[in-house]
C-alpha cells in the first residue's frame, strides 16, 4: 500500500475535522442538541411546533457548502455508478435506523460524551466499512 503524496491533505482534513468538532460543541452547549444528522432529518419528518427552524438551518447549511465548492476547481472522482450509490446510500440509512444514530451521532458526538453505546456503533460503522472495502477491492474485482 502506498500513500498518494499528491493528494495527501492533513492540514485541511485537520482543520475540517477542528471545525465539525467545534460546530458540533458549539450546537450541544449553545442548545442542548447533538449534531446527529439523521436525527436533524428526521426532525424534520416528524414536524414538531418550535423545532423546525434550527434544524432547516442545520441542512441548509449542510447542503451549502457543495454548492461553494461549485466555484472552485474541485474535479471529484467517484468509482461507482448511480446504481452502486444509491444502494449505498440506502444500506447507510438502513444502518442509521438499525444503529439508533449515524456516523455524525454516534462517531463524533457520542464518543466525545464517552457514550458506550456510541464506542458500539462506532466500531460497528469502521469494521462495516472496512470489510467493505476489503470485498468491493480485493475479492469483487
Amino acid at each position: 500500500m502506498t500513500i498518494d503524496w499528491a493528494h495527501f491533505t492533513p492540514w485541511s482534513s485537520l482543520a475540517g475535522g477542528m471545525l465539525i468538532g467545534a460546530a458540533a460543541a458549539m450546537l450541544v452547549l449553545l442548545s442542548g442538541r447533538i449534531a446527529g444528522i439523521s436525527g436533524i432529518v428526521g426532525g424534520l419528518i416528524e414536524l414538531r411546533r418550535g423545532d423546525i427552524a434550527w434544524r432547516l438551518a442545520f441542512v441548509a447549511g449542510l447542503l451549502a457548502a457543495p454548492v461553494a465548492l461549485l466555484f472552485y476547481s474541485v474535479n471529484p472522482r467517484i468509482d461507482a455508478g448511480l446504481g452502486t450509490l444509491a444502494l449505498a446510500g440506502l444500506l447507510v440509512g438502513l444502518g442509521t435506523r438499525y444503529g439508533s444514530g449515524c456516523t455524525s451521532g454516534h462517531g463524533v458526538c457520542g464518543l466525545s460524551r464517552l457514550s458506550p453505546r456510541s464506542l458500539v456503533a462506532t466500531g460497528a460503522f469502521m469494521a462495516a466499512g472496512v470489510a467493505t472495502v476489503f470485498v468491493t477491492r480485493h475479492l469483487l474485482i
